[in-house]
């Protein structure tokens, strides 16, 4: 790799660099139409806006989805090399998240998207990984509008200025981007190569844990999760003058289910959702977008704190579960069924807290608490294993990957990072 970063020295050695308005180096197709419910088993590759920031990577050959002949006819067009932006999300992060298709057949696209189609001056590649930076999220904020739902129009989206290297000779900024592109692509390869032994492992794990999970009918007694928990209770905010810590919706990592990130609150500034307290072994689940699976496990750390009611908290009567017995069933392929089978809202799934205490799990020999939870605590133990082997962010995979992705955003930057004019002194 230090090879590829002297070639890139000598390739920027003088180099100038011209900052331009997106508008000014390509077309930006603002999209149409497209719901889910349109989706069918074949036919015309769909890439749809949400997919976007929960399906897809960086890039892609093939869509997960397709339409029918006649409805393409209506879409927007995406041909190889336009990169499809997002305009809107819940959050800015995934506004104006790119990706670029790269796919023989022509796809098409919706509503909440844009397409950007490139010109002779500057490679679709580039520009997508130009996205990521932090000079374009400070652009795309500048632009942001809403709060609760973020949204960036593709008129606001073509102001965003991009550096193009060596504006005077088009030939050679070509190949200065396309050498930018072959490098970032090489890091983006052997983060995808760790990711997808993960993915393998993760779904390894998968397999073990919904067999652990499966009870003949007869050998255990199905109780609705409303059975086997107890009722938690919402903070009086008038009666308290304490300052608590913030569980809101995107504090639970949805890669390993751990808390990352809070924020304090009081009485004075508490967020109207800042309503639900939490105690040590509550499972909490998110009802929004629920077939993320977004849950968490509170520890001691997190005990007395407040939770948004955008989480379902469910407390186990310890005579007769053990909360890690829910958090695993919560963990299940089962129990993501049951989640996209009850969700209603379209834009906005979501699942109310009374149709999740309505799901059925098996407590084995019911007759006899004390055997029941020491079969849970045999099963729980032998899933944490596969646990810690697949999601421990400090060893294995999980920590390589990481490792990996820090050094690609450091050599990104680098190789992004360039001055503006305003920037520039004498």
């Amino acid at each position: 790799m230090s090879s590829s970063m002297n070639f890139m020295e000598k390739l920027l050695d003088g180099v100038e660099v011209e900052w331009k308005a997106l508008g000014e180096i390509g077309e930006l197709v603002r999209g149409n139409g497209l719901q889910k419910k349109d989706f069918t088993e074949i036919g015309v590759p769909a890439i749809h806006y949400g997919q976007i920031y929960t399906y897809y990577g960086f890039s892609t050959t093939e869509t997960k989805s397709f339409v029918s002949p006649e409805l393409a006819k209506k879409l927007r067009k995406v041909n190889t090399g336009d990169v499809v932006i997002t305009n809107t999300s819940e959050n800015l992060e995934d506004v104006g998240k790119a990706l670029v298709y790269l796919g023989v057949q022509q796809a098409v696209t919706g509503g909440h998207a844009t397409i950007f189609k490139p010109s002779g001056t500057i490679i679709g590649k580039y520009f997508a990984y130009f996205t990521q930076t932090t000079t374009f999220s400070n652009e795309k904020r500048k632009y942001a509008k809403g709060a609760k739902v973020i949204d960036v129009s593709a008129t606001d989206m073509a102001k965003i200025q991009i550096p193009i290297p060596c504006p005077e000779n088009q030939e050679k900024s070509l190949e200065i981007q396309a050498e930018i592109v072959r490098i970032l692509d090489a890091f983006t390869a052997l983060t995808t190569e760790l990711t997808t032994e993960l993915t393998a492992r993760k779904k390894q794990y998968n397999y073990y844990r919904d067999r652990l999970l499966s009870f003949e009918e007869g050998g255990v007694e199905w109780k609705t999760l409303g059975k086997v928990t107890l009722p938690t209770s919402n903070i009086r905010w008038r009666d308290t003058n304490r300052t608590y810590r913030y569980i809101d919706l995107t504090s639970v990592s949805r890669e390993n289910n751990a808390i990352i990130e809070t924020s304090k609150i009081t009485a004075q500034n508490a967020p109207s959702r800042a309503q639900k307290l939490v105690e040590k072994d509550d499972v909490i689940f998110a009802t929004t977008r629920p077939t993320q699976l977004r849950l968490s496990l509170i520890d001691e750390e997190y005990s007395g704190e407040v939770a948004s009611t955008g989480y379902c908290v469910l407390r186990a009567k310890s005579c007769e579960v053990l909360p890690k017995w829910i958090y695993y069933y919560l963990s299940s392929t089962e129990f993501g069924k049951y989640v996209e089978e009850n969700q209603s809202g379209s834009a906005y799934p979501a699942i109310s807290d009374s149709k999740v205490k309505e799901f059925k799990l098996p407590i084995p020999y019911p007759s006899n608490p004390k055997k029941s939870l020491a079969e849970q605590a045999r099963i729980v133990a032998i899933l944490d294993k596969f646990d810690s082997l697949t999601h421990s962010i400090s060893e294995g995979l999980p920590r390589e990957i990481e490792l990996r992705q820090k050094q690609y955003e450091y050599y990104r930057d680098l190789l992004l990072s360039f001055p503006k004019p305003e920037e520039v002194t004498a």
